[in-house]
């Protein structure tokens, strides 16, 4: 796994250390207790299909859960942890609305430029609340909301079933007042429009789409909605290595991408080998050693986002081209590890570029789906 989206994840999704997020939740007059786990999705390879499905984008943000009560407000991640004072123009907007009494599910996402920027997201999670509220002003986020869970009269709606919730959603939507910061997520009964936000939106920063049964309850905690990631391919120049930790064995070959000055650019890693292929490319590699490496950006060492010493990797000559596999690329790099396919001797280095993975198929989709 990326080393600084890891961080990220142990942050909004994980076990973190009592520092990393502070406060505790407040009591609510609700019919929901916090921390309050969501429902959950499994990966499968395709959508299913017939009448009793309803698709949905797979938005490329931190999920989240905001429940109101009177002047009280409280943003969730899913793994149970606040996020309220990461988003206080979220906040501001929530309270602002009509409804003084909601419990809703969706996904805090940064639009910039009709994209998804996830990169902008990582920056909410800092120690100064001086930084979040100047971040806050500079690239304001946005709450796409897809579930209704407690409802304005206070009535809780998870034992109903989703095409009920998704029609007390839109109510609850059209009533609630005017907000540019919390939006209505798009969905669909229509299989081809699902399968068209597939192969388009996830240009413009989706994860994917979801796929949710019409006749079930919201089922707390359960993996019982099911998504499917675009996974797509691409060429890259293997501009240096590092060694597995305390072996000499190979544990992530570094990849890169030429840009139209002509500089190759660390854009990620991939580490998808077993412990035999892990020796056997030390072999592979050896002839390769001591040449130039990245000539843009280069590998750095320990962030905040690692405490590994990520800057000790060996340089190699630009001549190794593979292909790999990967779900999503944003910010310059490819946001998780990606899988390695094959080699591909019979490839020009200079002709892995970028232009492989910065495609506008989607580009400015996202701001129809949230006008739809």
């Amino acid at each position: 796994m990326n080393q600084r989206h890891s961080a990220v994840d142990a942050v909004v999704e994980g076990g973190i250390s009592p520092r990393a997020l502070d406060g505790a939740f407040p009591r609510l007059d609700l019919p929901l207790a916090l921390p309050f786990a969501p429902m959950e999705a499994k990966t499968v390879a395709g959508l299913p299909s017939g009448s009793g499905w309803q698709y949905e984008p797979k938005w490329d943000g931190f999920r989240c859960l905001a429940f109101r009560d009177a002047n009280q407000l409280v943003l969730q991640s899913k793994a149970g942890q606040p996020l309220t004072r990461y988003f206080p123009e979220l906040q501001s907007a929530l309270l602002q609305l009509r409804s003084n009494r909601f419990v809703l599910d969706g996904e805090i996402v940064i639009i910039r430029d009709g994209q998804l920027s996830f990169d902008d997201l990582l920056l909410r999670i800092h120690p100064a609340q001086s930084r979040i509220n100047k971040l806050s002003q500079q690239t304001p986020c946005t709450l796409l909301i897809f579930d209704l869970l407690v409802d304005a009269d206070g009535k809780l709606l998870t034992d109903r079933p989703l095409r009920e919730r998704r029609v007390r959603l839109e109510s609850f939507y059209t009533q609630m007042g005017n907000s540019p910061l919390v939006r209505l997520s798009a969905a669909t009964s229509k299989i081809a429009k699902a399968r068209r936000w597939l192969a388009e939106l996830t240009e413009s920063g989706c994860d994917g789409v979801m796929a949710k049964a019409i006749n079930e309850p919201y089922r707390s905690g359960e993996r019982s909605m099911q998504k499917v990631k675009r996974i797509r391919s691409a060429d890259c120049v293997i501009g240096g290595f590092r060694f597995a930790s305390n072996s000499k064995v190979v544990g992530s070959l570094l990849l890169g991408l030429y840009d139209s000055d002509g500089l190759l650019h660390h854009v990620g890693f991939t580490s998808s080998f077993n412990q035999r292929q892990r020796a056997e490319l030390v072999n592979v590699l050896k002839p390769f050693l001591g040449g130039q490496g990245f000539t843009g950006n280069a590998p750095g060492g320990p962030s905040r986002w690692s405490n590994e010493r990520s800057g000790e990797w060996k340089r190699l000559e630009s001549r190794l081209v593979c292909e790999v596999s990967y779900d999503h690329f944003a910010g310059g790099r490819f946001r998780h590890g990606t899988k390695f396919l094959r080699w591909r001797p019979e490839k020009r280095p200079e002709s892995c570029t970028f232009e492989q993975v910065l495609g506008d198929n989607g580009h400015g989709q996202i701001s129809k789906l949230l006008a739809a």
